[in-house]
């Protein structure tokens, strides 16, 4: 392979590499309020490239000066997408492998508590931190490090507990924090209808690995809010089932933890 041969292929690589991660940024944004940011700066980035081409030497000059502006200007622009992007990154399971699992929560508490609120006609959002920490969330409500109960989780989302209006945090199978305040969802494809409860969980797991779940006050609908989805109208057995997946633990486990 001649040395012209070699830095082809390179520049082919090199190009490839590119195109791809813009593609995935732009599937990151698609639909949302970034994506005209993105095109935006997409327009700016060619501008360039032919200013050089042509050798436009005031122009060239002038995004020349720019570069570290578009640098700064980027990470503010796009910090919810970046964090999204390093936070599902960190999901892979290669490098998780490389990651300590935390113990399971203890299943059958949250599942029978959720319900619990539900007939009781209260709302409630429960969130489970899995590999990715919540710690800037924690800190936004009140430190309770409990075991996870179901009398514990129904007490805390009963008025008047100046607590029941925040997210409860779940960490392993202690009750990290209560009353915290989540991140909403900026997804503008969200129905009107959804409430604020629904859309901090939807919000949270848009950012990080989490399970949400999510009690609703007017209907009594228990949902989920996982990866950015929303499933809703679920029964025990669903809930208890879709929790067992997400955490990757048996029903045996489940069992001997009751």
């Amino acid at each position: 392979m001649t040395s012209y041969q070699f830095n082809l292929i390179v520049d082919i690589l090199d190009i490839l590499i590119v195109a791809f991660i813009f593609y995935k940024l732009y599937l990151s944004i698609k639909g949302t309020r970034a994506i005209q940011m993105f095109i935006g700066l997409f327009i700016l980035i060619i501008v360039s490239f032919i200013s050089r081409w042509l050798n436009f030497g005031a122009l060239n000059w002038i995004l020349s000066s720019l570069k570290t502006v578009w640098l700064i200007a980027f990470v503010i622009l796009f910090q919810p997408e970046l964090r999204k992007a390093l936070a599902k990154l960190g999901q892979n399971r290669i490098i998780g492998t490389f990651l300590k699992v935390e113990q399971s929560p203890t299943i059958n508490e949250i599942v029978k508590a959720c319900f619990q609120i539900s007939e009781r006609g209260l709302g409630a959002l429960i969130t489970i931190e899995r590999d990715i920490g919540l710690k800037n969330f924690i800190e936004t409500g009140v430190p309770i490090d409990s075991r996870v109960t179901e009398d514990l989780l129904v007490t805390i989302f009963t008025p008047p507990s100046p607590l029941h209006d925040g997210a409860v945090i779940i960490s392993g199978n202690r009750i990290t924090a209560a009353g915290c305040i989540l991140p909403l969802s900026q997804n503008p494809r969200l129905s009107h209808a959804i409430g604020t409860r629904h859309r901090a969980g939807i919000g949270l797991s848009e950012e990080t690995d989490s399970i949400n779940i999510i009690v609703s006050e007017e209907t009594g609908s228990v949902s989920t809010a996982i990866n950015g989805k929303l499933k809703r109208n679920l029964d025990v057995n669903t809930l208890r089932n879709q929790l067992i997946k997400q955490i990757g633990i048996t029903p045996e486990t489940l069992k001997s933890s009751a």
